[in-house]
């Protein structure tokens, strides 16, 4: 009497091929992870960007608003610095303000007191959109932020015409 034994366990074809599977499998997860990542980097940065600028320009254009005309004053802190990055201004209950960059910086002095906005400032700039209304400030702002692999984010806010109130 023949008896049979039955094979048990996996060819050496079954096994290259699942070992093949689980490596394109591991490939393609793999730089599907990484992009997942970039993109949670990329929009969790933008969106600390822009919780960061809407204050700051909230800031920027309310007391722009209570700004006394004549005294108004765009120029640069420093020979350093571009032009148009500081504004001077009295407000009308006699505060004297100031906001300016200083390198990625944003600072607000009122009086004597400074206080920094922002440390992600990349681009900051006051400016008179029409020579003959001077009632009229544009405001424009560039935020910044390191994000992976030396790459950079950046958020521009603009505030187009900020009218003086007085």
């Amino acid at each position: 009497m023949v008896t049979l034994k039955c094979a048990r366990g996996y060819t050496l074809t079954e096994m290259m091929i699942v070992v093949a599977i689980l490596g394109i499998l591991s490939t393609v997860g793999a730089q599907l992870m990484v992009q997942a990542d970039r993109y949670w980097l990329l929009t969790s940065t933008r969106a600390d960007l822009q919780k960061e600028a809407r204050p700051i320009m909230y800031i920027l254009t309310r007391n722009l608003r209570q700004a006394q005309s004549a005294t108004i004053v765009i120029d640069r802190a420093s020979s350093s610095q571009p032009f148009y990055t500081r504004i001077t201004f009295t407000k009308i209950q006699g505060t004297s303000m100031t906001f300016h960059q200083n390198g990625n910086q944003l600072i607000q002095t009122v009086g004597t007191s400074t206080k920094i906005l922002s440390k992600n400032v990349r681009y900051l700039s006051f400016n008179f959109p029409r020579s003959d209304d001077m009632t009229i400030i544009s405001v424009a702002m560039t935020l910044e932020k390191s994000i992976y692999n030396g790459k950079k984010k950046a958020l521009q806010m603009a505030s187009e015409k900020v009218r003086v109130m007085n």
